[in-house]
């Protein structure tokens, strides 16, 4: 029997039948975050509806935004992307809803499950995962599991400080942090300063061969090798799998192969980059794993 799989972002919610390793009937949908965490979990409700009078299927499955409690299938923490999502009993509502099981997944843990199983993560049993979007999301495996911590919040490398002199407590928890200088989101603000135009990620590529505007990328792309540092030396990978959709750029990569190495130990150099092969499927994926 098939399985429903729904992968709940800050900007679409994307969702597929799932059935013998193959996602079919793939749509996504805005997910209007703004307005709060119970309209998103409405609109996660009206899609599942829609499939459900097209479709048969056993089980749902869930990736989601946000620091997750599989076991109690809640959201434990969510930032202002998702106003009120925090606390939410998703898995609760969707069994009351659907009287189906449900399992609920951090998306990038999600993403992490299903590159384990179907993409870059297959031949390795230690290794990472980090996107780069919005903001910047992580996940590790070891011996060939996905590694949760005490609290099912482990791998949030968007909060490693990287910059201590920016630090400001009280006002925002990532105020010098990680994610505030490699995500995606940082490199278009960056980008702004020099020309207005330059909106996207999709726009500041489209003009890397401008000297001012590959400045700001290759600043950006110094600021990712700063934390992969960190969590290479930390977490001696075998592997470090690079997701979001910055990471499509040959440049990037290019760069973080070329660069990274001078700034870790000789010892670590055995560590491999490899860009998420899934693309935007892989949290649904790992939802279907899930």
């Amino acid at each position: 029997m098939a399985i429903m799989v729904l992968d709940i972002g800050g900007t679409a919610i994307k969702s597929a039948l799932y059935n013998d390793g193959e996602l079919t009937d793939i749509q996504e949908t805005p997910t209007e975050a703004s307005l709060g965490g119970a309209h998103v979990v409405n609109r996660a409700i009206e899609i599942i509806r829609d499939y459900q009078g097209r479709h048969s299927f056993s089980r749902i499955g869930i990736s989601t935004a946000g620091q997750v409690d599989p076991a109690r299938g809640m959201i434990i923490y969510a930032n202002e992307n998702i106003p009120g999502y925090m606390g939410m009993k998703v898995m609760d509502i969707m069994e009351q809803e659907f009287h189906l099981p449900v399992n609920i997944e951090n998306d990038v843990n999600a993403a992490a499950i299903g590159e384990a199983a179907f993409g870059a993560g297959r031949k390795y049993k230690e290794f990472v995962c980090l996107t780069y979007g919005t903001g910047v999301g992580g996940a590790i495996f070891t011996d060939g599991e996905l590694y949760t911590g005490s609290s099912y919040s482990a791998g949030e490398f968007g909060a490693i400080v990287t910059h201590p002199e920016d630090r400001i407590l009280g006002k925002d928890m990532f105020t010098g942090c990680y994610e505030k200088y490699a995500s995606v989101t940082a490199l278009v603000n960056s980008a702004l300063r020099v020309d207005a135009a330059l909106t996207s990620g999709r726009k500041i590529f489209e003009r890397l061969d401008e000297p001012k505007v590959k400045e700001v990328v290759d600043r950006w792309i110094l600021e990712i090798i700063y934390g992969l540092t960190t969590v290479i030396h930390m977490l001696n990978p075998e592997c470090v799998i690079l997701g979001g959709g910055v990471m499509e750029q040959p440049y990037v990569l290019e760069c973080l192969k070329k660069q990274l190495y001078q700034h870790i130990m000789p010892s670590y150099h055995h560590v491999v980059l490899e860009k998420a092969a899934l693309g935007n499927h892989a949290g649904m994926l790992g939802a279907a794993v899930l």
